[in-house]
């Protein structure tokens, strides 16, 4: 008797407990898994190509066939290896294809798929920040990469990188993580709070709150720091800064193909918002540590070098 009384008290709970661990992620698309943002599209349109959006499925090809040619390691005589290289293709992950619908650039608005001009204000700060990057007096003259502090494809938008273009995303029904292969950053979006932080609070990442528009989940995030190193700094980074605002959009093209749309509202650092799109695919590989500063000689042989140059009188004056 006592063993039915039981089985009656534990028989519910049985049932209870999977429903109750079910999440509102179970009622939207789920991109949980590691996605690729590797591609042979460019992130600006090249000037040659003016006002074409989209390639045609020749230039596509041709396109693609010099993509992946870039991606071969130089013969040792060849010039174009010039006696050394910092990475060989092994390390690259630039992409050998462009995105399905054939686009020249991942920048699909101003037209012209380029980003807009930086404002006066901004342009002139690049301008300093660059003397002071290229002749460093300390480690913080540096980009922000190259002190490990944060990289640009973990900050929103996310763009692609010559190498560690994977993303891991975990889901839940109060969050979506997104795990940044480079630089180890994680992106924590929140989707139950519907209100920045106090402006006051500002973060590398910025401050990410997201929402569910049918099947797609829109981003919207605030509260930066100062762009720092992201004035025109390690593979032409554009200029940001406290007053960025960024949305993105993720949706599900298909079961392995995520479509990333986002929105760069930035008044003082660009003349005009631009906005971009770009695909990610659904990747078998896994991410492993990124262990920055791990044999990292780079920081002080830059700073080292800059002394060299102030001793033997070729150094650039301070700014």
């Amino acid at each position: 008797m006592t063993r039915r009384k039981l089985a009656f008290f534990l028989l519910p709970i049985c049932f209870v407990l999977p429903a109750a661990a079910q999440s509102s992620a179970d009622r939207h698309p789920d991109f949980q898994g590691i996605w690729n943002s590797a591609t042979a599209t460019p992130l600006e349109r090249p000037p040659a190509l003016k006002d074409k959006a989209f390639f045609t499925p020749q230039e596509a090809a041709d396109w693609e066939r010099r993509a992946a040619s870039r991606r071969e390691d130089p013969k040792p005589e060849s010039p174009a290896s010039k006696g050394f290289a910092s990475y060989n293709a092994l390390f690259y992950e630039t992409g050998t294809e462009l995105m399905k619908n054939h686009r020249t650039s991942i920048v699909t608005d101003p037209p012209d798929g380029r980003i807009p001009a930086l404002t006066p204000t901004a342009a002139a700060e690049k301008t300093r920040r660059m003397e002071r990057l290229n002749h460093p007096h300390s480690s913080q003259d540096l980009g922000l990469q190259d002190q490990c502090i944060v990289f640009p494809t973990s900050v929103a938008p996310m763009r692609p990188y010559i190498y560690n273009s994977n993303y891991q995303i975990i889901q839940s029904g109060n969050e979506v993580m997104i795990n940044v292969e480079m630089a180890h950053d994680t992106r924590v979006i929140r989707l139950d709070r519907q209100t920045h932080i106090a402006a006051e609070i500002r973060l590398w990442l910025g401050d990410s709150i997201g929402r569910w528009e049918g099947s797609t989940l829109v981003v919207d995030t605030t509260n930066f720091k100062d762009g720092g190193g992201y004035f025109g700094d390690a593979g032409g980074m554009y200029g940001t800064d406290r007053n960025l605002h960024v949305v993105e959009r993720f949706s599900l093209q298909d079961a392995n193909t995520i479509l990333y749309k986002f929105e760069v509202d930035d008044p003082t650092a660009f003349t005009r918002p631009w906005k971009g799109e770009l695909t990610m695919t659904r990747s078998s590989e896994r991410i492993f540590e990124y262990a920055c500063h791990e044999g990292n000689y780079a920081l002080t042989d830059l700073l080292n070098g800059a002394r060299v140059e102030e001793r033997t009188g070729s150094a650039p004056k301070k700014p």
